[in-house]
């Protein structure tokens, strides 16, 4: 509990990540990225039912969300959230303006949909399990190459995300289909061929994607991550002096031992230097 008596579990689970992070990794350009209202979602406007599976977040979980927030700006690290569009997009688009320069990404989070954004150099990093995927590896996991996730994803559906998919397709048999046609413009295009692939029930598959052609189209508004949201300057990623007095204060509502609190002031020190 903080000192008003709040639940703050979520909030002291995301503080020691971002201590290990920062600790271990030493990182010369970071951000984080946060969801804000899954009502006004870009997406929702698409198909309304989109996440529509999820009861929203209670208040007190909104309040540790806040309280994230908060920490990682008394650190000096950016973050930001939209009211638009998610925290993916954000990631999407900084990735993207992060590339253009030069600059190999890596995608710390267990969401499989941010491996679409990971590219030659890149990494997609599950971070608490110490699985750090490159492209190849990636396409080993998923059955499909970063750029074809989603595809994959419009063609199999997403139970977590309330996406629609194709009756009797999966992540695996959707891998299948996209090495063989490479895109899903491709095999939209050539649906009468799907019934000659070596593929169990490839007939069956060929009819249920030529019944699905419209859910198909929009699935796939809805799997990809947006990465043109808005500009963005990439200096914003260099991590800016902390802000000692609110980061203690803050410390202080979290009811954070006073060790706690040096071993951050001395983290924080450290990267300074």
């Amino acid at each position: 509990m903080d000192i008003s008596g709040q639940p703050i579990n979520a909030v002291l689970g995301f503080i020691d990540f971002v201590y290990r992070l920062l600790s271990v990794e030493q990182p010369e350009l970071i951000a984080f990225a946060f969801d804000e209202s899954l009502q006004t979602s870009h997406r929702k406007e698409i198909y309304p039912a989109y996440k529509a599976n999820r009861p929203p977040a209670p208040e007190s979980l909104k309040h540790q969300f806040k309280l994230c927030r908060q920490f990682i700006q008394c650190l000096g690290v950016h973050q930001a959230a939209s009211l638009k569009y998610e925290a993916d997009d954000l990631i999407g688009t900084w990735a993207k303006s992060l590339r253009q320069d030069n600059i190999a990404i890596n995608i710390i989070s267990a969401d499989k949909d941010l491996a679409q954004l990971v590219y030659q150099y890149d990494h997609w990093w599950e971070y608490q399990k110490g699985q750090k995927l490159n492209t190849k590896a990636i396409t080993k996991r998923l059955k499909a190459k970063p750029r074809q996730i989603a595809d994959q994803l419009a063609l199999a559906g997403d139970k977590s995300d309330n996406i629609p998919g194709v009756r009797g397709v999966g992540m695996t048999t959707a891998g299948k289909l996209l090495k063989h046609f490479d895109n899903l413009d491709n095999l939209l295009n050539s649906i009468q061929e799907i019934g000659q692939l070596k593929i169990r029930g490839a007939l069956q598959i060929q009819d249920a994607i030529f019944n699905s052609i419209e859910t198909i189209r929009i699935a796939r508004q809805l799997t990809e991550i947006q990465c043109d949201i808005e500009p963005i300057d990439n200096s914003v990623f260099k991590p800016k002096p902390f802000d000692e007095c609110a980061l203690i204060k803050l410390c202080k509502q979290l009811n954070l031992s006073s060790q706690k609190q040096r071993e951050w002031l001395s983290l924080l020190a450290l990267l300074k230097a």
